[in-house]
């Protein structure tokens, strides 16, 4: 082989070109200039929200429309006070912790989609 048949490398010296990264909060700036994009991720934030509110009302109201037939089924006012006073509060306690856990998710992931990570 001789010289002229290997091809010459050249070396580029000048600065690299680089791509204009697009804006990193694009969603944060439609929520702020409350475009109708904006305005769409917002409504599906209170949706959510008051999806989990609603289902935790909804426990909540079925267990305190029960309890009038469960109370005139026993007929003992000592298990009537114990119940309300011991037994309705573990229930009430983790209809709150779910309530509470759910709404955090939601604005979790709502805040996930604004700053634009990769869901987990």
């Amino acid at each position: 082989m001789s010289a002229e048949s290997t091809p010459r490398r050249e070396v580029v010296t000048g600065e690299p070109r680089r791509v204009r990264p697009l804006p990193r909060y694009r969603t944060q700036s439609e929520i702020d200039e409350q475009t109708a994009l904006g305005g769409a991720y917002v409504r599906s934030l209170m949706r959510s929200q008051l999806r989990a509110g609603l289902t935790a009302f909804g426990a909540l109201a079925a267990v305190v429309a029960t309890l009038p037939l469960a109370f005139e089924a026993l007929h003992s006012d000592a298990v009537v006070w114990a119940v309300l006073g011991f037994a309705a509060y573990p229930p009430l306690t983790l209809l709150a912790w779910w309530y509470v856990r759910r709404a955090e998710r939601n604005e979790s992931d709502f805040a996930r989609l604004v700053e634009g990570r990769p869901a987990p």
